[in-house]
């Protein structure tokens, strides 16, 4: 492992131990916190074992979402999401450079303007579902996180750069919904929010580094 993934992986360890200590969350909330910082970090880098960090964050996250009434949610982590990851390890380990880094592609306009418009119908087809679940809190707005992140995800698997851009979008949904469930003073909500704003600035940075070096 490079030196620069060690400091960060101490970083992450640090400021997720911290963050769950001060809001008295450090179970579910910091091993939510440190793998969704670590997955977006070496997914961004073109390393595989983002997929494995992945899927233990997968099942804290849907375990946040089901205390918190976002059945869409969990319900996507923990089955559809950690089977991609299943899928994307696979397939990144058949696609790997000599230095150990997937090798990224990317795609048209035509495919750019196909993947919008599925993510628009999936999100309202999805959300009206979500609201006949009784107890289901912001259907349209979950519908939408699961919809526009599981094409991201499915992207990133099959090694298209574009991926970054629909999980920027993923990310400031995601920071609108655990906002609200903060100030309703949901469970987990101060990590979780905490995961939505480091994945919001991991992204960023992984979309100046595929499109910059890959």
């Amino acid at each position: 492992m490079k030196k620069k993934h060690i400091i960060v992986t101490l970083i992450c360890l640090i400021i997720s131990l911290v963050s769950g200590i001060l809001s008295h969350d450090i179970l579910i909330g910091g091993i939510t916190l440190f793998t969704s910082l670590l997955c977006s970090y070496f997914a961004s880098e073109g390393k595989r074992i983002n997929y494995i960090l992945g899927c233990i964050f997968n099942l804290t996250y849907a375990y946040a979402s089901y205390k918190n009434g976002l059945y869409g949610l969990s319900i996507f982590y923990l089955f559809v999401f950690t089977s991609i990851n299943i899928y994307g390890f696979l397939t990144w380990s058949k696609n790997l450079n000599q230095e150990k880094e997937v090798k990224v592609r990317g795609f048209n306009l035509k495919n750019s303007i196909l993947i919008i418009v599925n993510c628009i119908i999936g999100s309202l087809l999805l959300g009206y579902l979500l609201t006949l679940i009784p107890g289901e809190q912001l259907s349209y707005m979950d519908a939408t996180s699961n919809i526009v992140n599981l094409c991201a995800t499915i992207l990133l698997a099959l090694r298209f750069k574009e991926c970054w851009w629909l999980w920027l979008v993923n990310n400031i949904v995601d920071l609108i919904i655990w906002s609200i469930v903060l100030i309703n003073h949901g469970d987990n909500a101060i990590m979780m929010f905490l995961v939505a704003l480091g994945f919001l600035l991991l992204n960023i940075y992984g979309i100046i580094k595929w499109y910059k070096e890959k």
